[in-house]
């Protein structure tokens, strides 16, 4: 709600539809009833289960006592940029030049830049839904319009025709994220090509979100930049958080073609004027590590999915394995056809914190999100208080 006094002192005015998260309220539930020394299995959280590595952490500190605390230049440094050049290529099929790639204080960062770059107000945004929850406010804090276009929708009836039903004159941008949060869902090759045809045909531009690009259990990941005529219309967003462990670290980086790259330069200029120079070196070492290591993480994650996606079922919550990304998204009409009442009754009475599928958009409503990157552990303690709770 917004608040104006009568002698003229207020917000911006673009701020009045902007929220705030739903998820952060739901962890200080979780932050309260802990320190009631109650127990309650988190799984209301999307962060990995394992430690930012040692050779990391080291990398900063390296860089610490190194004194390699000045300003770097508000793009990058050279040698990470270069870096992340050389990981496109391999990885995402992207083709640039280290003049197009920009280090970003986390994918979040890059996301805010690329919508602030190319909507103005009174423009349209399409957005497959359920979707991460800041989407909407990121697009409406842009003064423009967020339209979902219901994901399971158009994999029923065609992306491109989905797409077309959605539409409006006014629309000027897709987002489009694979593997999808919270969903798990990961578009396919031909689904990602029908979204370009639409980009392409109706001169849009693609703002893509792969924060979870190394967490494909089934399919394949493919970057919509690296098909036929889409890199110069996508801003693609990256961040090290789910692949490397670096949450709190604030890393990503944003990967585009001009004119978007002086748009997005600008507001990194202008806003945080780069990444903190320590923190770079980290990135610079964690693009050192393995795929082998990569894989082997993403088997513990496959694990953890296995294990809560067989109790969901088995208790009645019906919920295909998601094919990307950490989260399962069950539906939940057997507790509560209201997503908020779900999640608070399996909150108060089973101590089992999820966040609400409404929270993720209309399309979300009538499943929970349940996040499997903690520990084994947690999660069979969790199954077994499913099934205390619907015994």
């Amino acid at each position: 709600m917004t608040v104006r006094r009568q002698n003229g002192i207020r917000l911006a005015k673009r701020l009045d539809e902007v929220g705030f998260s739903d998820i952060v309220q739901i962890r200080n539930k979780v932050m309260s009833m802990r320190a009631e020394g109650l127990q309650v299995h988190a799984l209301h959280g999307g962060e990995p289960f394992f430690e930012t590595p040692d050779d990391i952490k080291f990398a900063a500190v390296r860089a610490l006592v190194a004194n390699q605390t000045h300003y770097a230049p508000s793009s990058g440094l050279p040698p990470l940029r270069q870096a992340l050049v050389d990981k496109l290529a391999f990885k995402n099929s992207i083709q640039v030049t280290a003049d197009e790639v920009l280090v970003t204080v986390g994918g979040s960062q890059a996301l805010y830049g690329a919508f602030q770059s190319v909507l103005d107000p009174g423009d349209d945004a399409l957005v497959f839904s359920p979707y991460w929850t800041p989407i909407g406010d990121l697009v409406t804090g842009a003064q423009a319009r967020p339209l979902s276009v219901p994901t399971i929708t158009a994999r029923r009836n065609g992306v491109r025709k989905t797409l077309e039903q959605f539409s409006t004159p006014r629309v000027r941008a897709i987002y489009y994220n694979t593997p999808q949060n919270p969903s798990g869902l990961v578009f396919t090759r031909s689904e990602a090509e029908e979204v370009a045809a639409f980009a392409r045909e109706r001169d849009l531009i693609v703002i893509a979100d792969e924060a979870y690009e190394d967490l494909v259990y089934d399919g394949e990941h493919v970057s919509i930049a690296s098909l036929p005529g889409m890199l110069e219309r996508t801003i693609t967003c990256f961040t090290f958080s789910k692949t490397y462990a670096m949450t709190g670290w604030r890393a990503g980086y944003a990967v585009a073609k001009e004119p978007f790259m002086t748009a997005l330069r600008k507001i990194i200029l202008y806003s945080t004027n780069g990444v903190a120079t320590p923190v770079q070196h980290a990135m610079l070492q964690a693009l050192t590590t393995s795929e082998s290591v990569i894989g082997a993480r993403r088997e513990e994650y496959r694990k953890r999915r296995d294990i809560l996606i067989a109790g969901l079922n088995d208790v009645g919550l019906e919920c295909d394995p998601p094919a990307g990304a950490f989260y399962a998204f069950p539906l939940t009409e057997k507790i509560d056809k209201n997503s908020r009442k779900a999640a608070q009754i399996l909150l108060e009475k089973a101590h089992i914190a999820t966040i609400p599928g409404s929270v993720f958009g209309a399309q979300g409503e009538g499943h929970l999100r349940f996040g499997y990157a903690i520990p084994v552990k947690e999660i069979e303690n969790c199954v077994e208080a499913l099934r205390a709770f619907f015994r």
